[in-house]
């Protein structure tokens, strides 16, 4: 009798099993997300910490099992994020958590990295995989934001995948990311509380780009070598064989020589061509590297013609220390004015600058100031440590200024075109430039 009432209750279970199931495939939500491709390896991701260089953003979106991300230990709330390179609908979110595993979480998405929405929320986690799909979120960065540890230790994650289509089909050819700033080491350490290079260099050590530039004044104040070795060096240098630096006014103020401590501390580095200026190639690009301390010296201008003429890019970038145009404290600075002559005659794109302890972007503009769509757009990025300086004279054709907020550039490159962000030492995304087509 038992045996019969248990079989009838095994049977009507199952089919109960089995409609359930049916159900669930059935479910559009569901089987979208089965069917969407999986959008964020490789992408590039930040993090509000890492336990150590080596356990950095990056490792939860490289499909290798084997790495991971791990956040600082004992801190609430912490989180990771991706750039998925263009807007996106998100279907699902897989999460593969190490031992150390968020009890709670939000999963956010935004369209610019600074405003958020939840798409899904955990309140008792418990660690292992966490598969969110039927999920209907739509943005360009996602989040996994931990507000309450499960265990002692901090957050880590081995992956973090995200499935959904990206808006216009796959990311644009020739796609890379590239990390700027200047005016970057103050003669001050981690152990001092306001000091800020440690805090950019940890963000633009997240980011993780395929190259980084700085646009002078790298070390102050005069630049020595031994400056650069115990400043400079102890943050930004972790990522010094990437950097494709410049000089400013600083670098020149060295005792023991114009540029001695800037050539000695970089090398061939700085001096890839054989001079403090040299230009570079990635993907459809041509990148200019300028010495704007000389640029009275008809050397460097010579060689700039020479080197534009023989470029074969489409799209060209050139970066130096003093800026043509700048609202700031030092201002417009007139000597960088025939370099512009010469880049808007060959049709360049974008020009980088330091000098001022602001951040500033400008409309594309001629070398008088003249508003132009084929102008360059000029971007100001000295907040990489040094003490900010006020905004005082608000130029024509500036379009965006902030000033006591230290971050660094987040540049984004393809085949066709260009745009950043401006991303502060919080992590936040302070400003997001339009999207320029290269002339």
């Amino acid at each position: 009798m038992f045996r019969s009432r248990l079989r009838t209750l095994l049977l009507v279970l199952g089919a109960a099993l089995a409609l359930v199931g049916g159900l669930l495939l059935a479910w559009p939500g569901r089987a979208g997300a089965a069917a969407d491709p999986l959008i964020s390896r490789g992408k590039p991701a930040t993090a509000s910490s890492a336990e150590s260089s080596s356990l950095g953003a990056k490792n939860a979106f490289d499909g290798a099992a084997a790495t991971r991300w791990a956040s600082a230990e004992g801190k609430d709330p912490q989180w990771i994020r991706v750039d998925l390179g263009a807007a996106a609908t998100i279907s699902r979110v897989r999460l593969s958590w190490e031992a150390a595993y968020a009890k709670a979480y939000r999963v956010e998405v935004s369209a610019d990295g600074a405003a958020w929405i939840p798409i899904a929320q955990e309140s008792a986690g418990n660690g292992g995989t966490d598969d969110w799909t039927g999920l209907s979120g739509k943005g360009r960065y996602l989040r996994v934001y931990g507000t309450a540890r499960g265990t002692a230790y901090g957050y880590s994650l081995f992956e973090a995948e995200v499935y959904g289509t990206v808006d216009g089909g796959p990311p644009p050819a020739g796609a890379f990311t590239v990390v700027a700033a200047g005016d970057i080491a103050a003669q001050c350490t981690a152990s001092d509380s306001g000091c800020a290079h440690p805090k950019t260099a940890a963000l633009a050590q997240q980011i993780d780009p395929k190259f980084y530039l700085t646009m002078g004044d790298n070390q102050y104040d005069d630049a020595r070598l031994v400056d650069y070795r115990a400043y400079y060096d102890k943050t930004w240098g972790a990522f010094k064989a990437k950097t494709r630096p410049v000089p400013g006014n600083h670098e020149t103020y060295d005792p023991a020589g114009s540029l001695a401590g800037y050539k000695s501390y970089f090398g061939s580095i700085a001096y890839p061509q054989g001079k403090s200026y040299y230009s570079f190639d990635e993907g459809n690009w041509h990148f200019i590297a300028l010495d704007s301390n000389s640029f009275d010296q008809a050397a460097q201008l010579d060689w700039l013609k020479a080197d534009l003429a023989a470029n074969g890019k489409q799209c060209i970038a050139a970066y130096w220390h003093h800026p043509l145009y700048s609202s700031g404290g030092h201002g417009n600075d007139p000597v960088s004015k025939p370099v512009w002559k010469i880049l808007y005659g060959a049709k360049a794109d974008l020009v980088l600058n330091g000098h001022d302890h602001h951040y500033e972007r400008f409309a594309p503009q001629d070398p008088d100031g003249k508003a132009t769509a084929g102008g360059i757009v000029e971007v100001v990025g000295g907040m990489g440590g040094a003490e900010p300086y006020p905004i005082e004279d608000v130029q024509p054709n500036s379009q965006k200024r902030i000033s006591g907020q230290y971050g660094v550039l987040k540049l984004q490159f393809t085949d066709s075109g260009y745009g950043w962000t401006y991303v502060g030492s919080d992590g936040q995304v302070k400003d997001t430039s339009p999207k320029y087509s290269c002339h």
